[in-house]
């Protein structure tokens, strides 16, 4: 991982994570406009408008500067394809971040989640010296859970109908990894 705090991107391998630009709308929209990425996340509207896409990237350059979250649009480090989103909250007072993310479905299985998620655990630890990072998922969606348990992240509980998600109860999955520079 390698952080440019100048330009706040992130290069890994294979991918560059960069703040959302507004011309990133149409694709963003496309990205997210699919049942099977709708039904995985808990806020994701469904449809989804272009105008979603233009009032979820609103504030996130604002949010980053005052460091809120850090909201990065994963992408293709040579062509530039966007793939789809990883962020970090930046929870000050207790010294932790959530990590959440989507990835546009033709670009599942590739290895793109696992590879930002590392990228963003690594940028909370290196970067923003957080203690610790956590992650949760709908146990209806493994994938993701294999995705925190590549980056090192280990189940630290199950919320038994945590959520409603069209009309069904939801378990969800809560895993965590405290900063291993601290240990």
């Amino acid at each position: 991982m390698e952080y440019n705090k100048m330009k706040k991107t992130i290069l890994t391998d294979r991918l560059y994570l960069r703040i959302f630009e507004k011309s990133d709308a149409e694709t963003v929209q496309v990205l997210c406009d699919n049942f099977n990425i709708y039904k995985n996340t808990l806020y994701l509207p469904y449809p989804y408008s272009l105008n979603d896409a233009l009032v979820w990237m609103e504030n996130h350059k604002k949010n980053f500067d005052e460091d809120r979250s850090y909201e990065f649009a994963i992408t293709d480090r040579i062509s530039g394809d966007l793939y789809g989103a990883i962020s970090l909250s930046n929870n000050q007072k207790f010294n932790n971040g959530e990590i959440a993310y989507w990835i546009g479905e033709e670009y599942w299985g590739k290895g793109y989640g696992t590879e930002a998620a590392k990228a963003i655990t690594d940028f909370a630890f290196e970067e923003k010296k957080l203690h610790k990072v956590f992650a949760r998922y709908f146990k209806s969606n493994p994938a993701s859970g294999r995705i925190m348990q590549k980056v090192g992240m280990v189940q630290e509980g199950l919320l038994k109908d945590q959520v409603v998600k069209d009309g069904k109860y939801e378990d969800l999955l809560y895993y965590g990894l405290i900063n291993p520079n601290e240990i």
